[in-house]
C-alpha cells in the first residue's frame, strides 16, 4: 500500500523513556495523528546506564534486548485508543556507538519481535547498520524527514534536535534547484545536563526542568573554554558522536573541574547549558556552507528555555542567525520530530526506497535502512 498509517518509536541518548509518533505516511509526506511517551521505570533506566556505560555481561545485555522488547510493545497503544497502526518504525536504544573507519560498530537494543507480536503488523528495525556498511557513520538518520517536513524554497534552514547528543540538519535552497543537505552531530544536547542532574540530586531528578538549576548560576568561562577546546568539535563532517564520548567519562573530568574553581552545582550545571549552546554554534560556524536564515530546535532540549535562550545568543554571536524558533511553530510537536523521523523511514524501507543520505552520513551510497520483522 501506497498510504500506511505508521507509529514511529524513538528512544535517545538520554536514557530517560521512549516518544511514540503515529503518522499517516504517504510519498506526499507525514500527518501526526497522535503522540505519547512512556518513561522508562527506574530499575529498567539504571539497567540501560549500566550497558552504555560497559558495564553488562553479554548474558544482562541480552535479558536487558528482549525485556526493553516488551517494554516497547507494552506502551505502543495510545492511551487515547487511536487508530492501529499498519506498520511500525523501531529505533530501540543506542547503548554503543562507534563510527571509527577502521572497525565501526553501533548498536540498538529492543527486540522487535515482541512489537510485531503484540501489533500483528510488521516491524521496521536496525536501521543505522546497512549505512555502517556502507562505509557511513550509521548517523544522523533523521535528515531525510527533516528536509521533508523543514525544507523552505529561497531559505537556508538548519534543523537541530536536541536530545542526549544535538545533531544538525543544513537544507540550504536559496537559489539551487534541489536543496544541498548536510548533517552531523555537533556534540552534547542534554546527555550531560540529565547525567549532572542524577548526580546532584542522587538519581531524584532526571533533568533540569524549565533550566531553573541553570538560571540559578552563572557561567564558568574559563571552564566553558577548556570544554571547547575538545577535539570532537573541530573535526569536519560527516561525525557522530554518543555517550562514549560525552557521557559518565566527560563528566567525571568536568566534575574535577568545578570543584578545583570552587563552582556551585547551579553555576555547574549553567556552564554545561552554555556548553551545548556554545559548541552547536561553533560547529555551525566551522562548517556549515553560510550562516543560516532560520534554526528550527526540536528534541527535548526545546523545552528548556534558558538553553534555548544560550542557542539563540551564542547564533546571534558567532553567525549571524537571523531567527531561532521551535519545531511546534511548524506544526511539529518537540517531542514527536525524531519518532516522526522513524515512521518516515519506515515507510521508506517498506516502498523499497533508501533511507539515508550519503552525503550526510559519509556512506559510498544509498541503501535501504532497517530491517523488516513480520
Amino acid at each position: 500500500m501506497k498510504n500506511l498509517r505508521v507509529l514511529g518509536i524513538m528512544s535517545g541518548t538520554s536514557l530517560d523513556g521512549v516518544d511514540y509518533a503515529l503518522c499517516d505516511v504517504s510519498a506526499a509526506g507525514l500527518k501526526l495523528r497522535a503522540m505519547w511517551s512512556a518513561a522508562f521505570p527506574r530499575a529498567l533506566r539504571e539497567r540501560l546506564h549500566a550497558a552504555a556505560r560497559g558495564e553488562a555481561t553479554s548474558w544482562e545485555t541480552a535479558q536487558l534486548h528482549h525485556d526493553l522488547g516488551r517494554f516497547y510493545a507494552a506502551k505502543a497503544t495510545s492511551p487515547r485508543g487511536t487508530t492501529k497502526a499498519q506498520l511500525v518504525g523501531l529505533h530501540g536504544q543506542t547503548v554503543f556507538h562507534n563510527p571509527d573507519r577502521r572497525a565501526p560498530a553501533t548498536l540498538q537494543l529492543g527486540e522487535s519481535a515482541f512489537l510485531a507480536e503484540k501489533l500483528r503488523v510488521p516491524v521496521v528495525s536496525n536501521f543505522r547498520a546497512a549505512d555502517l556498511a556502507a562505509g557511513g557513520q550509521g548517523a544522523p538518520l533523521a535528515t531525510a524527514f527533516h528536509v521533508r517536513a523543514f525544507a523552505r524554497r529561497g531559505a537556508h534552514v538548519c534543523v537541530n534536535n536536541l536530545g542526549g547528543i544535538s545533531n544538525v540538519t543544513s537544507i540550504e535552497w536559496r537559489t539551487s534547484a534541489r536543496p544541498r543537505v548536510m548533517a552531523f552531530d555537533t556534540g552534547p544536547a542534554n546527555v550531560l545536563l540529565d547525567l549532572a542532574m542524577r548526580h546532584f540530586t542522587r538519581d531524584r531528578l532526571a533533568f533540569d526542568r524549565d533550566g531553573a538549576r541553570a538560571a540559578r548560576g552563572r557561567v564558568s568561562e574559563p571552564l566553558l573554554c577548556e570544554w571547547l577546546r575538545h577535539p570532537f568539535l573541530r573535526r569536519p563532517p560527516p561525525k557522530s558522536t554518543g555517550r562514549e564520548m560525552f557521557g559518565e567519562k566527560f563528566l567525571a573530568h568536568a566534575l574535577n573541574g568545578m570543584r578545583r574553581r570552587r563552582l556551585s552545582k547551579f553555576d555547574f550545571i549553567a556552564t554545561l547549558t552554555a556548553f551545548t549552546a556554545r559548541s552547536l554554534a561553533e560547529n555551525y560556524r566551522a562548517h556549515l556552507p553560510s550562516s543560516p536564515d532560520e534554526v528550527v530546535l526540536c528534541g527535548g532540549g526545546a523545552s528548556n528555555p534558558v538553553l534555548v535562550e544560550m542557542i539563540r545568543g551564542a547564533l546571534r554571536e558567532l553567525t549571524a542567525c537571523a531567527e531561532v524558533s521551535t519545531s511546534v511553530e511548524h506544526g511539529w510537536p518537540v517531542q514527536a520530530v525524531e519518532p516522526a523521523a522513524f515512521a518516515w523511514l519506515a515507510w521508506l524501507r517498506w516502498r523499497g526506497l533508501p533511507g539515508n543520505l550519503p552525503e550526510t552520513t559519509g556512506a559510498r551510497r544509498a541503501v535501504l535502512c532497517g530491517q523488516i520483522t513480520s
